[in-house]
């Protein structure tokens, strides 16, 4: 424990407190099978993880204090458990049509990624290889497609398996999400690293991800007055929170000063996007 970076064991201690919060909160709503939907998604996450570092070897993790098979922090995995759930209320709570919902899910993820990773390989987090300077300020573009399709993919079995109306179904539901959620991860993965010319490699993903969030905002989206989760808005704060702090107590975040403005952008999308929950839920209590 004493050759692990506090900064490490900070965020794992967030994640766990996050973890525990949805547990309580997915509980409260929607008893013991959403619990299990929860767990489901921490445990995609570290298979997604495990699997991933297996086929692509493009990234390496640094050691925190809980390691699953010696090579993924189990607070990875809690937090794609976490930012998922968070997703899931929120798009739930939208006038989106059901077939837009993993894919909103999957454009909300990219919110908090786009200031994380940049800020997390500079404190020692993960590791690319690539050097600083590399493509997004280190972060090779491919990883938010890879964001992109891990939310997508698991978040679409999921409301495609457990949400039927047999009761076994919400309990096998998200065996088959997690089943599914990681072949189409490594199936993505796979085609962008193996099949697509490296010519087309940056103009693949910047049209799959455009194209994406311009099907979304073709719906025209906006939410019900159905009140969401707290998590919906506290689940991404933290991750912003948290990294743009460790950020400027670090300094790394100035390197480069652009890093910084990114950082502030992401997390006013953010607070811009979830803040019309909090005053629809006031609405609601009115």
């Amino acid at each position: 424990m004493g050759n692990i970076h506090p900064y490490f064991l900070i965020f794992e201690g967030l994640m766990y407190g996050l973890l525990v919060w949805n547990l309580w909160d997915v509980h409260h709503r929607q008893g013991w099978h959403g619990v299990w939907q929860v767990l489901a998604g921490v445990i995609f996450g570290v298979l997604l993880e495990w699997a991933t570092i297996q086929q692509l070897h493009a990234y390496r993790y640094g050691r925190f204090a809980v390691m699953i098979a010696d090579e993924v922090p189990l607070a990875i995995g809690v937090g794609w458990g976490v930012i998922i759930y968070a997703a899931r209320q929120y798009v739930e709570a939208t006038t989106l049509p059901r077939w837009a919902w993993p894919v909103a899910a999957g454009l909300l993820a990219l919110n908090i990624d786009l200031s994380m990773d940049a800020i997390a390989i500079r404190l020692g987090m993960w590791d690319w290889g690539q050097g600083m300077a590399f493509q997004y300020f280190g972060v090779p573009w491919a990883n938010f497609w890879a964001w992109f399709w891990v939310v997508c993919s698991f978040t679409a079995g999921m409301w495609l398996f457990a949400q039927k109306p047999h009761p076994l179904s919400r309990w096998l539901g998200p065996v088959t999400a997690v089943i599914l959620g990681v072949l189409g991860v490594l199936a993505t993965n796979a085609f962008i690293v193996f099949v697509v010319p490296r010519a087309w490699y940056g103009w693949t993903i910047g049209v799959t991800l455009f194209t994406a969030l311009g099907l979304v905002m073709a719906q025209r989206p906006r939410l019900s007055r159905r009140p969401a989760s707290p998590l919906v808005r506290w689940t991404p704060a933290v991750f912003h929170g948290y990294f743009l702090i460790a950020g400027l107590v670090s300094g790394v975040i100035f390197h480069p000063p652009v890093l910084l403005g990114v950082s502030l952008l992401m997390a006013l999308l953010a607070w811009g996007v979830y803040e019309r929950g909090r005053v629809l839920d006031r609405v609601e209590k009115i």
